[in-house]
């Protein structure tokens, strides 16, 4: 597998002013079509239907907006296909395999690598030797497959960080904490005010892979997140249940149910202020507040836990657009993915979108409020970003760590740590052997 790792400069300096895209590709409206053809290439300006995962209202805006510009500019009818998240998450392989839309949403790093290896998607390189020049190696990177082929256009990039209110920090005097020991009293406090210190939840399986990520991240450093995504290093190595140990620490702090609870509400419960902190991206977060809310929004960059590693990393995911293999219209589809790869359409798209960041060379972005401003420069300090859990490594080992990840939920005892990795370590043995 083609190693994806960004160094500080070649990475994240353009990461800084850029991002990643959206997000996954729809399934359930997927388009009519031939289940064992692709057909003729068709016109450059034949219509086409874009699979989305956008399916919250304020993404599903910014990408009606960008979707419009380029039907604005390139002439192709464009129709919208949106499916929730999850599912289309979810059902991506039966998609891709099935009858899927003309373009669709989805993720940089290895879940695109994967799909691409499987000859579901179509080689976009003539699309990027038009677009080549907007955006830095560390994109291209991304948006390349295994086999040096790219096969994503990518839109935005977004941090995940620990969120708060301000105007709570200032009533309470809360100070940001820079230290794990800073941190678990901050949360101390919380709790005796009367807050729940860590919103927190984990019913769409994927958010609690963020807070794995970090403290694996913190405590062992980027080489090992890496060689335990490729299975390079066993999920039972003891840096992996020392991240459960870390984890088991706060667990006290965090809001109770998770498992029952989706992100959303989560983050109500942090814009309601009746809850503390939350980790999570700010494409979730800054994207869930009302826009009168907003500007009481900020954010620190997770605390140091081993002085070894810092705050050098984070997870800061890059979502963009592909072309499945087996979508109708593809000249018009790389028409338009030709127009979504311009300093151009970015900026219509953050016109909008007031939570990510884009990361086209010549961008303007007028409109970027302060936690933008600030993803920004916290990106640009991290020395690695990473892609998150389940963009790193294959879609199988994902699922069977969403399940253990919600086990220790239930359970946070290292007693069930032991149990879960081990689990984790027996499946991993075949899944990275098929």
């Amino acid at each position: 597998m083609t190693d994806l790792r960004m160094s500080r400069r070649s990475a994240l300096q353009g990461l800084a002013g850029a991002a990643a895209l959206f997000g996954a590709p729809a399934f359930l409206t997927a388009c009519s079509g031939d289940d064992d053809k692709t057909g003729d290439a068709g016109s450059p300006t034949d219509p086409i239907t874009f699979g989305s995962n956008y399916s919250d209202d304020a993404t599903k805006t910014a990408f009606a907006a960008l979707t419009a510009a380029a039907t604005e500019s390139t002439k192709v009818p464009i129709t919208v296909n949106t499916t929730d998240h999850n599912t289309f998450q979810n059902n991506i392989s039966s998609y891709l395999q099935g009858t899927p839309d003309s373009l669709a949403t989805w993720f940089a790093g290895y879940r695109l690598q994967f799909f691409a290896a499987q000859g579901l998607l179509t080689p976009i390189d003539d699309v990027w030797e038009k677009i080549g020049g907007t955006f830095n190696d560390a994109a291209k990177s991304l948006s390349k497959g295994i086999d040096g082929h790219y096969y994503l256009v990518p839109l935005y990039n977004y941090p995940w960080v620990v969120f708060y209110n301000k105007s709570v920090f200032a009533a309470k005097g809360y100070q940001v904490p820079t230290t794990w020991d800073a941190f678990v009293a901050l949360c101390q406090r919380m709790k005796t005010d009367g807050l729940v210190p860590l919103a927190f939840a984990e019913k769409d399986g994927w958010p609690a892979l963020g807070t794995f990520d970090i403290l694996n991240l913190r405590i062992n450093g980027f080489e090992f997140h890496t060689s335990l995504m490729k299975h390079e290093a066993p999920w039972t190595d003891p840096r992996v249940l020392a991240v459960f140990d870390q984890w088991r620490q706060i667990m006290p702090y965090t809001q109770n149910g998770a498992n029952g609870r989706t992100w959303q509400d989560a983050a109500k419960a942090l814009e309601n202020k009746q809850a503390g902190m939350m980790f999570q991206g700010s494409n979730q977060v800054a994207a869930n507040y009302a826009p009168a809310n907003l500007a009481d929004l900020d954010f620190f960059p997770y605390p140091v836990i081993n002085p070894a590693h810092g705050q050098k990393y984070m997870d800061a995911p890059t979502d963009g657009f592909m072309l499945p293999k087996k979508g109708k219209n593809p000249a018009a589809a790389k028409a338009v993915l030709q127009y979504i790869g311009t300093a151009a359409a970015e900026t219509k798209f953050l016109e909008t979108d007031h939570w990510d960041v884009g990361l086209a060379n010549g961008l303007v972005a007028p409109t970027y409020n302060e936690i933008q401003k600030k993803s920004v420069a916290e990106i640009a300090k991290c020395q690695n970003v990473s892609q998150f859990m389940d963009r790193d490594t294959v879609p199988d080992m994902a699922t069977v760590m969403i399940k253990a990840i919600q086990t220790f939920i239930d359970a946070p005892t290292m007693d069930t740590a032991s149990s879960i990795l081990k689990s984790a370590e027996d499946q991993a043995k075949t899944i990275f052997t098929k």
